[in-house]
């Protein structure tokens, strides 16, 4: 019993924890232009520097502690690599959900 409600609170955190990361804020932005590789480490770097519009360049909101979400962008947006580059690139993955 109780492993399972400390899986539930580190979901929970978890989930807490990614939906302020600038790199899944930037996943569905769909703002023509905006950068796709490393976009979410972006988006905290320009918020750092005082970048004045991200949502005009990024098409997502800068979060409220981008130094904070910044270690964790890098990591987000390095492990999503491969993904970016192809859709800079134009290549059909060919990946859905569901079964």
């Amino acid at each position: 019993m109780k492993r399972s409600v400390m899986r539930l609170c580190s979901i929970f955190l978890t989930g807490l924890l990614l939906s302020s990361c600038a790199t899944v804020r930037t996943l569905d932005a769909a703002k023509p232009g905006a950068p796709i590789v490393y976009s979410g480490t972006r988006l905290d770097w320009y918020s750092l520097n005082g970048g004045c519009c991200p949502l005009d360049r990024f098409g997502a909101r800068a979060p409220r502690h981008a130094a904070l979400d910044l270690p964790a962008s890098v990591l987000l947006d390095t492990l999503l690599l491969p993904f970016a580059l192809a859709a800079v690139l134009g290549v059909g993955l060919g990946v859905s959900g569901g079964l």
